[in-house]
């Protein structure tokens, strides 16, 4: 479903279905999100029932062709849906993102058995996946990874695998983990894409992370220690998961911005709620003209985002040339903006603010993440900049 949309001047008018999208997400949001986002981060909860929710909604495979159960929607629709979710909590938002991305990779990469066997059980939420790139020595120069599987069984009919995996969300409680792998020479063009399931011989889990945010969602890492993994669970071949990587993440990247600017918008609307009702030398906090200045700079911000984002999006759909860029740009320039609105959201609110519940604090630990992970805006820069010099 295609936005009625001109990328020259970046103006958007959502037609009807992407409207009803967009409502449906955010009645969901604030219906079975929102009024426990802030139990589930003080209690480091994952609300595995509550997502599984989200697949009867087509939140499970949202670009994923439908013959397996997918919703076949744009990358425009997504990132309506994914603002919507964060707007009661950009970390449940955040990991419906990473599921889709894993789904993705299978139906676009995988062999039409691959499809069939995999996706009907994820796009339907009634088993979730995580997506495993980044290790303990290898974070921005992704082609650096060690984690090695190696042929072995009668006629090469199983992968062996051995090392570890870094930083991955819901690990120990998803049921399948897309993973990179190395299967040959060093650099990029020895990297290949294996789905393994959580119950491989071999696969174990660390302990959970102690973050500063995205409590609701485990954070772990995946070990491989003599891991066997069948080689049908191999996509598109030895040697294409560098490509794989690579093509996840432009749709991840603006995934996770509209995640930031749906916590973002969420943490102003809170500020004007409080600003209106909190009273200081005998008026409304929200009458001073320094407050004024300051939501008016915060809308801006949002507005901004929410444009660049939605031209992003829009150039994916269309596979523009230089959607690399646009996505890059849109992941650095909305995640540095939404996390900047809700800290100054929570300035608003003074001491109030740094109390959990209020709710802004969580907001603000929740975004200060998306500026590292889909890659860090520092490489953001790098990517636009490459674009820009012709590399």
């Amino acid at each position: 479903m295609d936005a009625v949309v001109d990328t020259t001047l970046s103006q958007f008018e959502l037609n009807e279905d992407q409207r009803a999208i967009q409502d449906m997400a955010r009645a969901f949001a604030a219906d079975r999100v929102a009024p426990h986002a802030l139990d589930w981060d003080r209690n480091r909860h994952f609300p595995d029932d509550v997502i599984r929710q989200t697949g009867p909604l087509g939140f499970g495979g949202i670009y994923v062709r439908d013959d397996v159960g997918g919703s076949g929607l744009g990358r425009l629709d997504a990132v309506l849906i994914f603002e919507a979710l964060a707007q009661a909590c950009p970390a449940f938002s955040s990991f419906i993102s990473i599921h889709n991305m894993a789904a993705w990779m299978i139906d676009v990469f995988g062999s039409d058995e691959q499809r069939q066997r995999f996706l009907p059980s994820l796009t339907s939420m009634e088993t979730l996946a995580s997506y495993c790139l980044t290790e303990p020595g290898s974070g921005s120069d992704a082609a650096a990874l060690r984690t090695r599987a190696a042929r072995s069984g009668g006629n090469g009919s199983d992968y062996v695998l051995n090392g570890a995996k870094q930083f991955i969300s819901g690990a120990g409680d998803t049921d399948f983990y897309v993973t990179m792998v190395r299967t040959g020479e060093d650099g990029p063009k020895g990297i290949s894409t294996l789905v393994i399931p959580k119950d491989a011989p071999g696969l174990s889990f660390g302990a959970v992370e102690n973050k500063m945010g995205w409590h609701m969602q485990s954070t772990r890492q995946v070990i491989f220690e003599d891991c066997k993994v069948p080689a049908e669970n191999l996509l598109s071949g030895e040697g294409t998961g560098f490509r794989i990587a690579m093509a996840g993440l432009d749709g991840g990247r603006l995934n996770i911005a509209a995640c930031s600017l749906g916590g973002a918008q969420s943490a102003m609307d809170k500020a004007l709620d409080y600003a209106a009702q909190r009273k200081a030398f005998g008026k409304t906090i929200d009458q001073f003209q320094a407050m004024q200045f300051k939501f008016a700079d915060m809308e801006t911000s949002l507005q901004a985002s929410r444009m660049l984002l939605y031209t992003a999006a829009a150039k994916l759909d269309h596979k523009a040339p230089d959607a690399g860029k646009w996505s890059a740009m849109a992941k650095r320039f909305v995640t540095d903006a939404g996390f900047a609105v809700a800290n100054d959201a929570l300035q608003t609110l003074g001491g109030y603010g740094y109390l959990h519940d209020y709710g802004i604090e969580k907001l603000v630990r929740d975004l200060r993440v998306h500026q590292i992970l889909e890659g860090t805006n520092e490489i953001m820069r790098v990517i636009v900049a490459r674009h820009l010099i012709g590399r």
